[in-house]
């Protein structure tokens, strides 16, 4: 299979296994998804969507939000992990967002980048799902399967999210993303990973991953 033929070939079975793939974080508009996906960082988006509830009950703004103290918001997100600098993050934002953006989410990655606690791939999250900005962010499943599949040489997630951008056509980004998570959570997880129930790594995958699985089995 050509690079081109393989590109194709996820393409379309993720489309026929996710058609319609739903935002995995609860959120209601860009600033709730902001701190949502803020707070997803080093940990599960199962575990945000049980404490963004209980955060937002007292702030879904940012005007709301500066009202707390950073130690307030600690207390309610402390189960997801990272809650000193994820509190700050959150309170200094909100702050930035009240002063210089009249509440509102900005639209840029420059802007977005500029916020407390906000990397590359939350501002990329941001714009894709919140704005239908064709972008492409890159987690830990995405930077697996890319490698798994033959797609990037797993270097690290810059270089994963070119190639992802250079092999995918922009239009399907968007989507694209979301599906090889759920893919990735589904199919291909890091561990108690089955070859067998992995079409895509199983057609498509990188001889040395493949060699290594056939391996490890005939070593068991």
């Amino acid at each position: 299979m050509t690079k081109s033929e393989k590109v194709a070939f996820v393409i379309k079975t993720l489309k026929e296994l996710y058609p319609h793939p739903p935002i995995p974080l609860d959120h209601k508009d860009p600033y709730t998804l902001l701190i949502a996906v803020l707070l997803s960082a080093q940990s599960t988006d199962a575990r945000v969507n049980l404490i963004t509830p209980l955060l937002f009950e007292k702030a879904d703004n940012p005007y709301d939000m500066i009202k707390l103290s950073a130690e307030e918001i600690r207390a309610i997100i402390k189960p997801v992990g990272l809650s000193p600098m994820k509190s700050k993050g959150i309170y200094g934002l909100s702050k930035i967002l009240v002063e210089q953006y009249n509440g509102i989410v900005p639209k840029s990655f420059e802007a977005l980048e500029a916020m407390p606690a906000v990397g590359h791939k939350t501002a990329s999250v941001v714009l894709s799902q919140a704005f239908g900005i064709p972008t492409f962010p890159v987690d830990t499943h995405i930077h697996r399967l890319m490698y798994r599949w033959g797609l990037s040489n797993g270097k690290n997630v810059v270089q994963t999210e070119r190639d992802a951008k250079r092999l995918f056509p922009e239009e399907l980004w968007n989507d694209l993303h979301i599906q090889i998570i759920y893919y990735g959570r589904e199919y291909s997880p890091a561990r108690g990973w089955q070859i067998e129930n992995d079409v895509i790594t199983k057609t498509i995958g990188r001889k040395t991953v493949l060699k290594a699985v056939t391996s490890h089995k005939k070593t068991r």
